[in-house]
């Protein structure tokens, strides 16, 4: 039975998860049509992502600690973050709130949860055209930040395991000097939990890092891009 357990608890988390997504992204589409933009994500996506989480701890044991909140600004800023799974994005959906963030175009397809989630103007870019994906991150970044918007991104592209980062693009911090924005870097350990290449989730306390604000200014985006994922490299390597 004890071998069995954890097979359970990852199958019930993925029908909860599947029913609340069909529950609250149905009706999400039909009400944040009406919000005002900086409305939407805290309706519909950060309550979501709680609910998510919720799941996460009471079905499968995953917690976490987040230390650094008083690193957060009152003006939106880029997040940098490293990728390792899909629990990051939960967490930092209800962190840093109402929010924008780099994603897929193809997650918009996804029926219920993608609909929604397109209602919330996310950074949808195609990763088959790097160069047009770069040009659209920063020109939409630089709107969404303008709105008021928080803007998340993972420069790593796509999740690395835990202990094996990935190299860090520069699109995050072209796009923070653009706008003249600061940039918020986090690490995390959620690779530990939601293992990268496993179905299976395994219980445990995910250690979430946010660092202080850098500035952009007097800056060019390489030195930007250095400050930021030296720093994330940093705190992992500590994890």
């Amino acid at each position: 039975m004890a071998t069995a357990l954890p097979f359970i608890r990852t199958i019930a988390f993925y029908l909860t998860l599947i029913l609340w997504t069909i529950l609250w992204a149905g009706f999400s589409t039909l009400v944040i049509g009406f919000l005002p933009l900086r409305l939407r994500h805290g309706f519909a996506v950060r309550t979501w992502n709680r609910m998510a989480l919720w799941l996460c701890k009471i079905i499968c044991g995953i917690r976490w600690e987040v230390i650094g909140k008083e690193n957060i600004p009152q003006k939106p800023c880029v997040i940098v973050s490293n990728h390792q799974s899909t629990w990051e994005t939960f967490v930092l959906q209800t962190l840093f709130s109402p929010q924008s963030q780099v994603l897929k175009k193809s997650l918009l397809s996804i029926p219920f949860f993608g609909w929604a989630l397109a209602l919330t103007k996310p950074i949808a870019i195609d990763r088959s055209n790097k160069r047009a994906a770069l040009q659209q991150v920063i020109k939409d970044g630089g709107d969404r930040i303008k709105q008021g918007l928080w803007v998340l991104i993972f420069p790593e592209g796509t999740r690395c395991p835990h202990g094996k980062p990935g190299k860090f693009s520069r699109s995050g911090a072209v796009m923070a000097c653009n706008s003249g924005a600061d940039v918020i870097p986090v690490a995390h350990n959620a690779g530990t939990c939601w293992v990268h290449g496993e179905w299976l989730k395994r219980p445990g306390t995910i250690r979430v890092e946010i660092g202080k604000p850098i500035s952009t200014e007097g800056k060019s985006h390489s030195e930007v891009q250095q400050e930021s994922s030296q720093w994330i490299l940093d705190r992992l390597s500590q994890m």
